[in-house]
C-alpha cells in the first residue's frame, strides 16, 4: 500500500466525518441532505432565525422549503452538541474538520450559525508537491472557500508521514486539525499546538518554534503586522514555512501595507538623474526593502488551477518598475493530466491573469515570440504601455534587448539630438517610430493604428462593466452569487478587475465558449 492510499484508509476509518455534522442537523434538514444527490459536493449549511435553511454546494446553493423556518429551538439543539464557541465566534465537532460559526444578537444570544464542512483530501497538493518538498517557504492565496485550508493540511501529512519531517501546526479556531485535543488524521503525523485566540497566533508561531524544535512550520491566515514579523522570525531560523495570508494575489499583499513585508516590504528612493532618464520614470520610485519572507506564493486560481511565481523576489522588483511577469500556470484537467504553462511574458500590473486561461490556440499564440510583437521603449514610460497592450488584448509584449524588437518607440523629446538613438540603432534595420508625446492618449492612438484594433472594443468593455456592476449589486443584496454571460477572455479581466474594485470577489467558471465571471458578496 502506498502511503497515499495508507493515509486515505486511515481518514476513512477514522470517522464517517459528513455524517456526523448532518447528525447535528433538524432531523427534517438531516433527512433531506442526507438523501441529495449532491451530499459529496456540500459546501455550508445556514441557519437563520426566521429563513428557511439554505445549503450550499460547490457550483449552486438551494434554499430547502420542505423544512420549517428555522426556530431559536433548532438554532439551540444544534449548539448544544457543539464544542465551546471561542472568542471569534467559531465552534467544532470534536475530532472532525467542520467549522460552525455563529451570529447573535445585541444581547449575545445566537441568533445564525454557518456550519462549513470540512474535508481532508489525500492527493491534493500533488499537482505542486515538488515545490512542497523543495523545501521553500511558500505561501498560499486565493479567495475564500478556494481550499487553501485542505492544502495546508495535505502538506503537514506529507511532510511529517512521506519525508518523515518534524512538522508542527500552529491551528488558530482549530481549522487545520479539527476540534478537540486530538488532531484529526488529515494531518498525518505532524503535531498540533492549538491557538486559545486569534490574536495570540503571533505569540504561539515563535513559540512553536523556540520550544518543540519543528523542521516545518504550518500556519493559516497570516493577517496581522504582528504575524508577518513572526513569520520573518521563522523564516530567518532555518525553519520550512508553509502558510496562507489575506489576499487574493501578489498584487493585493504588495498594497497592503499590513502583509506587505511578506514579499519583501516596498519602500521609496530617489534614483539619479541618468538611471531615472534610462528607466523612463520619476526620480522617486518605489523598490523592494528587503528579501521576502516566502520565496515560492502560489495563487489558487480555482480548485485545479495554480498561478506560481517561484521566485517572489524577482516578481516583486519587475512589477514595481510597471513590468508584471506571468507565473507559472498549473491546470489540472479532468482525466487527472496536469497542464504546465511556463510564465515569460510581462503583464500589466491590473491583468487578472485570465489571459493564461485562453484556447490553447491563443495561448500558443501569446506565449510564441515569433507571433508576437516585441517592442523596445526609450523614454515612453513602460506602465502606459503594459496598461494599453493589456486593455486591449494586443499581442505585444516590451522586450529589453533592442535587437530582438520589431521597432522602437520613442518620442519627439527624446529624438532632439539623434546620437543616442542613432548609436542604440547602428547597424540595425528596426524601424524607428516617433510619438508626439508620452501621454496616455498618443500611446493609445499609436497602438491602437498599428495594432488595427476595431473602434467596437469600447462598446463591448463598457457593456461588460455595466453587467458586472449590476451583479455586484444584485449578490450584495441577495447574498447568493450570480453568473455573467460567457464573455472573452480579455472582457472577463475586465470584469474581475470591476469587481475587485466593488469590493466582490470573483472567479471564473465554465469551460470555453462559455466561461464566465462569478461575483461573490462583499466579506
Amino acid at each position: 500500500m502506498s502511503p497515499g492510499q495508507g493515509a486515505a484508509a486511515r481518514i476513512k476509518d477514522q470517522v464517517d466525518d459528513l455524517g456526523v455534522l448532518i447528525s447535528i442537523l433538524p432531523k427534517p434538514l438531516s433527512s433531506w441532505l442526507s438523501k441529495h444527490p449532491q451530499l459529496q459536493e456540500l459546501n455550508e449549511i445556514v441557519l437563520d432565525l426566521g429563513y428557511l435553511p439554505e445549503v450550499r454546494f460547490s457550483d449552486s446553493s438551494e434554499v430547502v422549503e420542505v423544512c420549517n423556518e428555522v426556530t431559536l429551538v433548532d438554532i439551540n439543539d444544534v449548539v448544544q452538541k457543539l464544542g465551546t464557541f471561542n472568542t471569534d465566534n467559531r465552534a467544532g465537532i470534536e475530532r472532525t474538520l467542520h467549522r460552525i460559526s455563529a451570529i447573535r444578537n445585541r444581547e449575545g444570544k445566537i441568533i445564525g450559525l454557518t456550519c462549513r464542512v470540512g474535508r481532508a483530501v489525500v492527493g491534493t497538493i500533488e499537482i505542486i508537491r515538488d515545490i512542497i518538498e523543495s523545501g521553500k517557504n511558500v505561501m498560499f492565496v486565493g479567495p475564500p472557500g478556494i481550499g487553501k485550508t485542505t492544502k495546508l493540511r495535505e502538506v503537514a501529512r506529507v511532510l511529517s508521514d512521506e519525508f518523515h519531517k518534524r512538522v508542527m501546526v500552529v491551528d488558530t479556531s482549530n481549522e487545520i486539525a479539527g476540534d478537540g485535543d486530538i488532531p484529526h488524521a488529515g494531518i498525518g503525523s505532524a503535531r498540533r499546538i492549538q491557538v486559545p485566540s486569534p490574536d495570540k497566533q503571533h505569540a504561539v508561531m515563535i513559540e512553536a518554534v523556540e520550544n518543540h524544535m519543528p523542521q516545518v512550520i504550518i500556519v493559516d491566515e497570516i493577517g496581522t503586522e504582528e504575524e508577518a514579523q513572526a513569520a520573518r522570525t521563522i523564516a530567518q531560523r532555518g525553519v520550512q514555512l508553509v502558510a496562507t495570508a489575506h489576499g487574493h494575489n501578489l498584487e493585493n499583499l504588495m498594497k497592503n501595507p499590513t502583509l506587505s513585508d511578506l514579499v519583501g516590504g516596498i519602500q521609496s528612493v530617489i534614483l539619479g538623474d541618468e538611471e531615472a532618464k534610462i528607466r523612463g520614470t520619476q526620480k522617486t520610485v518605489l523598490e523592494r526593502k528587503l528579501p521576502p519572507t516566502f520565496e515560492c506564493l502560489i495563487e489558487i486560481q480555482e480548485r485545479d488551477i495554480f498561478a506560481i511565481y517561484s521566485d517572489v523576489a524577482k516578481a516583486v522588483d519587475k512589477a514595481l518598475r510597471g513590468n508584471w511577469i506571468s507565473p507559472e500556470i498549473r491546470h489540472r484537467q479532468d482525466d487527472g493530466t496536469v497542464i504546465i504553462e511556463s510564465g515569460s511574458h510581462p503583464l500589466s500590473s491590473k491583468d487578472n491573469l485570465e489571459d493564461l486561461f485562453l484556447e490553447k490556440s491563443e495561448v500558443d499564440r501569446k506565449n510564441d515570440p515569433e507571433k508576437m510583437t516585441l517592442i523596445y521603449v526609450f523614454g515612453v514610460p513602460i506602465n502606459g504601455i503594459l496598461a494599453t497592450i493589456s486593455a486591449m488584448g494586443i499581442s505585444a509584449r516590451i522586450t529589453d534587448a533592442i535587437e530582438d524588437a520589431d521597432f522602437v518607440l520613442t518620442t519627439k523629446a527624446k529624438v532632439k539630438t539623434r546620437a543616442k538613438i542613432n548609436q542604440m540603432l547602428k547597424g540595425k534595420s528596426t524601424p524607428l517610430h516617433i510619438l508626439r508625446n508620452a501621454t496616455e492618449p498618443v500611446i493609445q492612438k499609436f497602438l491602437r493604428d498599428y495594432f488595427h484594433v476595431p473602434d467596437e472594443l469600447d462598446s463591448l468593455v463598457q457593456e461588460a462593466l455595466e453587467e458586472i456592476r449590476f451583479l455586484c449589486n444584485k449578490a450584495n443584496k441577495s447574498g447568493h452569487s450570480q453568473d455573467a454571460s460567457a464573455r472573452s477572455a480579455y472582457l472577463r479581466r475586465v470584469q474581475h478587475q470591476e469587481a475587485e474594485a466593488l469590493g466582490c470577489h470573483s472567479m471564473s467558471v465554465g469551460e470555453e465558449p462559455n466561461r464566465r465571471v462569478r461575483v461573490y458578496a462583499k466579506g
